[in-house]
């Protein structure tokens, strides 16, 4: 988990080196030809290509489509926002993710989520506030983006839950990566075309490199590691988010941002916590009535 965040800051820091010179849009799809070729030799080499008809099958799954939008939407957001805002900004907001799950798990799914959790989910929210910083004079339509991105992620995420098992997570990220290719060459007809360097090029084809072994260790870890274990680890990113920010972009995070940070990981990690223990009650308690029943 650990690697994989950190293949995901790294992705994120060339593409905000590249957006200086090169098109949002532009560097999505280049990018996304890149990052699309390796997914494909990786679906074929473990198979996910073997069936059209299965393939045809997952395709047409109305939670693949839903996490399609939300990927495709996240991905514009998030990445306009980080051409404006400090890079360890951006990715502590996103931190409030496994709150915003939380939340919209209760409220679509029906999920329950007792009064401990809602109080971390709105401590983590105030998090956010402390550093988008609404009203101050730093606030602009990229923080509130910082935000959007957040939801189309949220959506991403929920809808992943919601998939069917037999789906390979290969095939989703191939989905995925093709989907937000055909973003970019949309949206590269509405902007200007720039010339794109070699820095550039090789910039690109590290982003889509890195972007997907951050890919293929996420999914390692949540499928071989225990959930509740793992999941803790994501708030790494910070960590490589704050580094890379000062010693690549020269960006020293405000107290107030600090503060906000601390308080959406401490509210995260407390929401796992709690997620942990009610697993472990709810498996004794199972566990307790199948020892009643059998001894009947």
């Amino acid at each position: 988990m650990m690697g994989s965040m950190a293949g995901f800051v790294l992705n994120d820091t060339l593409m905000k080196l590249v957006l200086k010179d090169v098109s949002l849009f532009q560097a999505i799809l280049v990018r996304g030809l890149f990052a699309t070729a390796f997914m494909a030799v990786l679906c074929w080499f473990m198979g996910s290509l073997s069936s059209s008809q299965t393939i045809k099958d997952n395709l047409t799954n109305k939670y693949l489509i839903w996490r399609s939008i939300g990927e495709v939407g996240g991905t514009f957001f998030f990445l306009s926002a980080l051409f404006q805002l400090p890079i360890a900004n951006v990715t502590a907001v996103l931190q409030i993710l496994p709150l915003t799950i939380t939340l919209a798990a209760a409220l679509f799914l029906g999920e329950t989520v007792g009064w401990k959790r809602y109080i971390a989910i709105s401590i983590g929210f105030f998090g956010v506030l402390l550093i988008v910083k609404p009203g101050a004079d730093g606030f602009n339509i990229f923080s509130i983006y910082a935000l959007i991105a957040t939801g189309f992620i949220t959506l991403r995420d929920i809808a992943t839950r919601q998939m069917p098992r037999n789906i390979p997570s290969t095939l989703v990220s191939l989905v995925t990566s093709v989907l937000v290719t055909l973003l970019g060459l949309v949206g590269s007809f509405f902007q200007p075309w720039a010339e794109i360097g070699a820095i550039q090029l090789a910039y690109l084809i590290g982003a889509a490199a890195i972007l997907m072994l951050g890919y293929i260790c996420s999914i390692l870890a949540m499928r071989d590691g225990e959930v509740s274990f793992v999941a803790p680890f994501r708030y790494s990113i910070l960590i490589w988010a704050l580094l890379l920010g000062y010693f690549i972009f020269g960006d020293v995070p405000d107290w107030l941002s600090v503060i906000g940070a601390v308080l959406i990981v401490g509210s995260g990690l407390f929401s796992f916590y709690r997620e942990r223990m009610l697993a472990k009650k709810a498996a004794m308690s199972s566990a307790s009535s199948s020892a009643s029943l059998s001894n009947h």
